[in-house]
């Protein structure tokens, strides 16, 4: 019974380290270079054309049309100590998660904007530790939207319908006393269908306020979690739907400088596989600060997310989200900058740390132990036309 209760354990565990490790939850604090800068925080704030997925009526600041293209180097830690007291790091430690963004005047108050972004990009590799069953995983995912936005007086209104593309591969071993035994279905491909709301409200003296709501994604990967959780015994589908989130934001800014404050919900207790691995909803505060002149920025900013993972009396879901999905990073520090080459030429660059959390729980495997942190790097090149 103990050795049965093991087994499934690591494979709850496995499965979970299927899904990606990217700060709030699974999710990136921010889309775009500027906006990672301010910490996150863009609600009620607009960056130009990297801003789409963010708030759809923030487009409406764009004065004529605009592009940015970039991707962020993401770099997580994550490491495992076992119930032998043995640590293992996880060698998914590297991924390039891209941008693509495209934003319009089309005058008469109207405003279209094509956005394609990477929102994850990596999974994590254990090979050759068979304490944490060899497991190989990725899960990427990448959204494509098309916000359209209308202005009028200070009023912005914005929607963006939203593609999700998402692939997901999970190859393992686990191990009996009698052989080792491979588990894999093979890469699998989804998409998924949602919707952006927006809108911003400009005060005559600086101040912006900024709603937005992102419904859930509904996404299958055809047999590739049921086959893996098939010679366990266990059924938990092959749902993993990205979840719903809601959002406000406030801005001010008085000649070079400029404050941002966002809070977001992020509904994971709701969404098909989380909810089944005992995903909490998450609450996020962002703040940001910009000071800008007509050659260069400067910005700064904080994230703090609440845990989505609570450990509690269930050893076999404790075992599941330290070991498998330790999706314990909280507080995110940015830095970052633009630099204006001419009017219509400028880069941008951004660097996020997430510093080191540190869980402990009791498994049926024992007490295992889990070190998360993170660093990323954005680069962005922006051009106005």
């Amino acid at each position: 019974m103990i050795y049965k209760n093991i087994k499934r354990a690591t494979l709850l565990s496995f499965i979970a380290s299927s899904t990606i490790y990217a700060t709030n939850g699974d999710n990136l604090i921010g889309v775009g270079a500027k906006t990672r800068a301010m910490g996150g925080a863009g609600i009620a704030l607009s960056q130009g054309a990297e801003s789409t997925l963010v708030n759809p009526a923030s487009i409406t600041k764009v004065q004529s049309s605009e592009v940015s293209v970039g991707g962020t180097m993401f770099m997580p830690n994550i490491k495992t100590t076992d119930g032998y007291g043995n640590e293992y790091e996880s060698d998914a430690d590297f991924s390039v998660i891209p941008l693509v963004a495209i934003a319009s005047n089309l005058e008469n108050g109207f405003y279209l904007g094509v956005g394609m972004y990477g929102t994850a990009g990596m999974g994590v590799d254990f090979r050759g530790t068979p304490t944490l069953m060899d497991m190989e995983t990725t899960l990427q995912l990448m959204q494509f939207a098309t916000p359209l936005a209308y202005k009028s007086g200070n009023l912005s209104l914005g929607i963006a319908p939203i593609m999700q593309y998402g692939s997901l591969d999970i190859n393992y071993n686990y191990y009996t006393p009698e052989a080792v035994n491979s588990v894999g279905y093979g890469q699998k491909q989804d998409f998924g269908f949602g919707i952006n709301l927006g809108a911003i409200y400009d005060f005559e003296n600086g101040l912006s306020i900024g709603l937005m709501y992102k419904s859930k994604i509904k996404m299958d990967y055809d047999r590739v979690i049921s086959t893996a959780t098939a010679p366990f015994g266990i059924n938990i589908g092959d749902k993993l739907t990205q979840p719903a989130e809601y959002g406000v934001g406030i801005a001010y800014s008085y000649n070079a400088h400029t404050l941002a404050l966002d809070y977001k919900k992020i509904k994971w207790s709701k969404a098909d596989g989380y909810k089944g691995f005992g995903w909490k909803d998450q609450n996020i505060i962002a703040f940001g600060y910009q000071y800008k002149t007509p050659k260069w920025a400067l910005r700064a900013g904080f994230n703090h997310a609440s845990t989505a993972i609570e450990f509690g009396n269930n050893p076999i879901l404790n075992a599941f989200n330290i070991l498998g999905f330790p999706a314990t990073s909280k507080n995110h520090y940015t830095l970052g900058g633009t630099y204006q080459f001419n009017k219509n030429l400028s880069v941008d660059s951004t660097f996020v740390y997430s510093p080191e959390v540190k869980k402990k729980t009791a498994t049926p495997m024992g007490v295992l132990t889990n070190k998360h942190s993170e660093l990323s790097l954005t680069m962005q090149i922006n051009y106005k036309f």
